[in-house]
């Protein structure tokens, strides 16, 4: 069965003067016009498409797939916002996604990227995107491991740090004492479990925690040094802006690592700059 909003591998039904018709299911035929249809396809075939309304609101089928779907949460650039119906979002699709001044918690402006969920509109049923996240999420409480990785997706900036999507199930908080790189509303990345506290908020860390922290640091550390002919201009005295741009990791994690290596006696210490050991 077809689902509106999302790609479908659908069954090449008939042929027209106008292109195929694909079996939609509860959709009915849903054409995929000439224009849109791939070389060496006929009927009996399968292909995949996104099925969406024209600008006549009838259902159709398009090769051009989007950057994301309806029930998925992503972060997309503003284009321009209409005066009387709302913004319109770039999603990679010919035709832009709105995003009405119904769904916005706030109003936003062009050029800005914000993050949304694609969803069909009760009233309208029509694919468009909501601001309103809370409603979309899971409200149960969080069940997961200290150290477990997770996908993030970065919401906003917050007094404490950046708020985050995690899994695309639950709301967390990478604190700013975990923050070594620029963020973005939008930007997604793997993070960490730090801790799920009693009132079941989640702290999160972008990088592993405990000695799995230490262990992937230090490979990182190795590794750019074979890279460098065995010397990197960093050492346990440097700037800790100088070690977040090379490595996007504090200078604590940074001197647990060198520490690490150095016990393994893989590595010469100096204040500015560490070697690797040659083997003998």
């Amino acid at each position: 069965m077809a689902l509106l909003g999302r790609i479908n591998t659908l069954l090449i039904v008939r042929e027209s003067d106008h292109g195929f018709y694909l079996d939609g299911g509860s959709l009915g035929e849903i054409l995929l016009p000439t224009r849109e249809i791939p070389a060496d396809v006929e009927q009996g075939d399968e292909v995949p498409v996104f099925v969406s309304r024209d600008s006549e609101d009838r259902i159709v089928a398009t090769t051009k797939l989007p950057s994301c779907q309806v029930g998925d949460f992503a972060g997309l650039n503003v284009i321009e916002v209409h005066p009387r119906v709302g913004a319109f979002l770039d999603w990679g699709f010919p035709k832009d996604l709105l995003l009405p001044f119904g769904e916005q918690t706030r109003k936003v402006g062009t050029g800005e990227r914000v993050v949304v969920k694609v969803i069909i509109d009760e009233k309208t049923d029509r694919i468009v995107a909501t601001t309103k996240l809370g409603r979309y999420l899971d409200k149960t409480p969080p069940r997961y491991d200290t150290g477990q990785p997770v996908t993030l997706i970065v919401l906003e900036k917050t007094p404490l740090g950046y708020a985050a999507i995690i899994d695309r199930k639950h709301r967390g908080l990478i604190h700013e004492s975990e923050v070594h790189r620029p963020l973005s509303p939008g930007d997604e990345l793997q993070g960490y479990v730090r801790a799920v506290r009693e009132d079941y908020k989640v702290d999160l860390s972008l990088e592993p925690v405990g000695y799995s922290r230490v262990t992937d640091l230090s490979d990182r550390i190795l590794q750019l040094l074979k890279e460098n002919g065995g010397r990197i201009a960093i050492g346990d005295q440097s700037p800790p802006e100088a070690i977040r741009e090379t490595f996007g990791a504090s200078k604590k994690a940074f001197k647990q690592a060198v520490g690490n290596l150095y016990k393994k006696r893989l590595i010469e210490l100096a204040p500015g700059s560490i070697a690797l050991i040659a083997k003998r």
